[in-house]
């Protein structure tokens, strides 16, 4: 009820008796009990009343309206710790942020997250003059992994907070136990005048996903609200290299990786209407061609390197639109242009199927950890050639030559801070040409199919 409120609220102000002499509400007078308590929570703007001008202190409140005061209060200075854990979900929820809130917070704070994730792929083997092309650049015909994740956040001053990741990955594939542990976040956030900044070791999501997905060390600057801009300057990881050649014998597959040495870009996003739109450019630069014999001599494992040569700099703009269709129903359509359509080398050049790409998306609802019960479902269509791709985001198959096809997913909250998803993918991966020494051929068209499930737990 709203005459405990009072209190609990006055008491976190520090209320004094008698602090406020004007009669606020028409249904609390002056000697009223809880007068000094209600009239301070309402000159500080806690708590509003209602439009007939009574305060109506016996009613109850519902827990959206509680949570409302509890923010408002939390940023006029008031110590409502265990109130603001107690309705994070509804403050949550409702996107109320309350920076004296926020800064009143532990200086570090830890999380993690624990997820375990399952992939079975179906990836046709085809032949070129007899010789077989490897499967799925060179992985195996499943995934079984379980990957930890530590969050480490600290705030350093009021605008400024610092954000370390630390990460396990076991994989279950073979009886040799595989894992690393490594530190694949160290970044900063916060404003140099009105510019927000973000530098250090961070995931870098270009174009959703669709052209990059992986971390990165660089720098983020962004201005604007209505208009945002933003531009960066990073290296790529190395693990991006995607394999567009993997020609395999028995126990040996012979792999061409790209990997860039950095790369740069700008975008601007805006909202018109009911749209959110997007339009980008990026440059991926000082490429290598990287070629790799990849052993399996008697089950001993090994890569070893064969060759590198400089490739072409990858220049890559985007446009993209986003908008409901119907309440909880959202579409998203990217289109991406490419100048990379070949790679020549000594010897040799790869001449790709097409040079753009084109990724729409369906979204309804999503799961939310905090809401058990929720729910998520979701499909895209790809159709993507190869200079669009450096490290896609899908968890499906594709191989590194360009692919066309279509992924199903449903994601649900079994219980707070567990969810499962669940994702379907029907891949074909385009051809190559390839002219050399020898005599040109090409290799075609692949079918790739994969089923990849998991379940994330967060604390």
């Amino acid at each position: 009820m709203k005459k405990s409120l009072t209190l609990a609220m006055a008491l976190a102000l520090g209320v004094t008796a008698s602090a406020y002499a004007a009669n606020p509400f028409s249904d609390v007078p002056a000697g009223h009990w809880a007068y000094d308590s209600v009239a301070k929570l309402a000159a500080e703007g806690v708590v509003d009343g209602y439009a007939d001008g009574t305060f109506d202190g016996d009613k109850l409140l519902t827990r959206y309206e509680m949570a409302q005061i509890v923010a408002k209060a939390m940023a006029k200075g008031a110590g409502c710790d265990k109130l603001a854990a107690e309705f994070a979900d509804e403050l949550d929820t409702m996107g109320v942020r309350v920076a004296k809130l926020e800064s009143k917070a532990d200086a570090v704070k830890i999380t993690g997250e624990v997820r375990y994730h399952y992939a079975d792929k179906d990836v046709e083997r085809v032949y070129v003059n007899g010789s077989p092309i490897g499967e799925a650049d060179g992985k195996k015909g499943y995934e079984n992994q379980l990957r930890s994740r530590i969050w480490i956040q600290g705030q350093v001053n009021e605008d400024w907070k610092y954000t370390g990741m630390l990460q396990n990955t076991q994989d279950f594939d073979n009886e040799t136990g595989d894992e690393e542990t490594k530190f694949k976040r160290a970044y900063v956030e916060g404003k140099i005048g009105g510019v927000d900044v973000l530098a250090g070791r961070y995931n870098a999501f270009l174009v959703n996903g669709n052209l990059y997905d992986e971390h990165a060390d660089g720098i983020e600057l962004s201005y604007g609200k209505d208009v945002k801009f933003t531009a960066f300057y990073m290296k790529p990881t190395d693990q991006n290299g995607q394999y567009h050649e993997d020609v395999a014998s028995s126990n040996v597959s012979f792999k061409s990786i790209m990997r860039y040495d950095k790369a740069y870009g700008a975008k601007v996003d805006t909202t018109i209407g009911a749209v959110k739109a997007t339009a980008g450019y990026t440059v991926f630069k000082d490429g290598k061609d990287v070629y790799i014999a990849d052993t399996n001599l008697d089950g001993v494992f090994g890569e070893i390197l064969i060759d590198d040569h400089d490739i072409q700099d990858n220049k890559i703009w985007n446009v993209g639109v986003a908008f409901d269709l119907a309440k909880d129903l959202t579409f998203t359509a990217d289109y991406l242009k490419s100048d990379l359509n070949s790679i020549k080398v000594p010897g040799y050049e790869s001449t790709f199927d097409g040079d753009d790409g084109l990724v729409i998306g369906l979204n309804y609802k999503g799961a939310k950890a905090s809401e058990p019960g929720s729910y998520g479902l979701y499909a895209n269509y790809y159709d993507q050639s190869r200079g669009t791709v450096i490290a896609h985001t899908m968890n499906g198959a594709y191989g590194g030559k360009g692919f066309k096809g279509y992924m199903l997913g449903a994601n649900y909250t079994f219980a707070k801070n567990i969810v499962a998803s669940l994702e379907w993918y029907d891949i074909k991966g385009k051809s190559m040409n390839l002219d050399g020494s020898g005599t040109p051929f090409t290799i075609p068209e692949r079918d790739m199919e994969t089923l990849w499930a998991q379940v994330v737990f967060t604390f």
